[in-house]
């Protein structure tokens, strides 16, 4: 039986999209046959202290020589000594969605910081598995020999979209999915609305607020003056979230960057036309025909296709088109467990 072990940083049942890719990767794989063992690391990662350093440690000292461990970027770029230490011992893939110092918000000496352990950890690795072929670029730039990336994207859960949904009586409904973070653009999004409240809309953003409670005090500021057009759902269990994409018009993901962007796949799945930034892997990830794409960091674009996509109902319906046709061509989870068994299979 083929065999590998997982180290997951923190909770794998966490409403992220890395997480979501690490938690269906390893069930499609099950199902397919390997055995997977899976390792929680527990710590504040990417910013581990000396106790989760400790724990790590004693988890990977636990594994048997030879062992195939698939370690989430998350928690590998802080691992570079760990990793120097069991190299010749375990064969070690990292799977990177995107690297760490790319996150939005870091002083420029925690950047270069992150760069360098991540950088210095990705040097001991057999493979390096992104999600996304703009990743890979980013992991290359960091000395990464290209032979040794492989891009696994993510899978999606199909979704039966054969024809358009019945129209909703009331406002439109926008619907942003993403953690409560600067990276993830919701300033932008809000300034945006601010200058849009002259057309019928309301915007349900579903993610966490509590992983960064600073920035989703300063949103929820932000928002005040929208009043309830703007609704905070929290973290969502996967049928609510299901349900808001059923209930959602259009998606909007203004994001200053991404590792691949797996909301826009799922909103396509559902077949809803989406509002995007060009962010890292968004340029790829969304379909031209299922969508309207903006610069990243710009309010001005963002609000004038907000403004077109909320105003045309025969534009929103050629993009949820697009999507639906999108949609067929879209990789399951299962397939995807099989390209990734399949860059496995090939370590030495």
């Amino acid at each position: 039986m083929s065999a590998c072990c997982f180290l997951i940083p923190g909770d794998w049942n966490t409403p992220t999209g890395g997480y979501t890719y690490d938690r269906r990767l390893v069930q499609a794989m099950r199902e397919a046959g390997w055995r997977v063992d899976v390792l929680s690391l527990s710590g504040p990662w990417p910013h581990p202290d000396a106790a989760a350093l400790a724990a790590a440690e004693a988890s990977v000292a636990s594994l048997a020589d030879g062992t195939l461990v698939v370690v989430d970027g998350l928690a590998f770029g802080a691992l570079d000594g760990l990793a120097a230490r069991h190299a010749r011992r375990l064969r070690w893939v990292a799977l990177v969605h995107h690297p760490l110092h790319l996150e939005t918000g870091l002083t420029e000496t925690t950047r270069q910081q992150l760069r360098e352990l991540e950088t210095r950890a990705l040097h001991h690795t057999r493979r390096v598995v992104v999600t996304s072929e703009s990743t890979a670029l980013d992991v290359a730039a960091m000395g990464v020999p290209s032979p040794k990336i492989a891009v696994v994207e993510p899978g999606t859960d199909p979704v039966a979209m054969a024809s358009p949904p019945a129209p909703q009586d009331g406002p439109l409904r926008l619907l942003c999915v993403a953690t409560l973070t600067p990276r993830k653009g919701h300033a932008l999004l809000l300034q945006a609305l601010t200058g849009l409240t002259h057309l019928d809309w309301t915007l349900h953003n579903v993610g966490s607020g509590t992983r960064d409670p600073d920035t989703a005090a300063t949103l929820k500021m932000l928002a005040a003056p929208l009043g309830e057009r703007v609704q905070w759902h929290g973290e969502v269990d996967a049928q609510a979230l299901h349900a808001h994409y059923a209930a959602a018009d259009v998606l909007v993901l203004p994001s200053l960057h991404e590792g691949f962007g797996m909301v826009v796949t799922e909103a396509i799945a559902h077949g809803l036309p989406v509002v995007a930034s060009d962010a890292g892997a968004l340029a790829q990830t969304l379909p031209p025909d299922a969508g309207l794409q903006v610069p990243a960091g710009e309010v001005a674009p963002l609000q004038a296709a907000l403004a077109r996509v909320l105003s045309d109902p025969a534009l929103r319906e050629h993009l949820a088109a697009g999507a639906r046709a999108a949609a067929r061509r879209l990789p399951t989870w299962p397939q995807q467990a099989r390209r990734f068994a399949a860059v496995l299979e090939g370590v030495a």
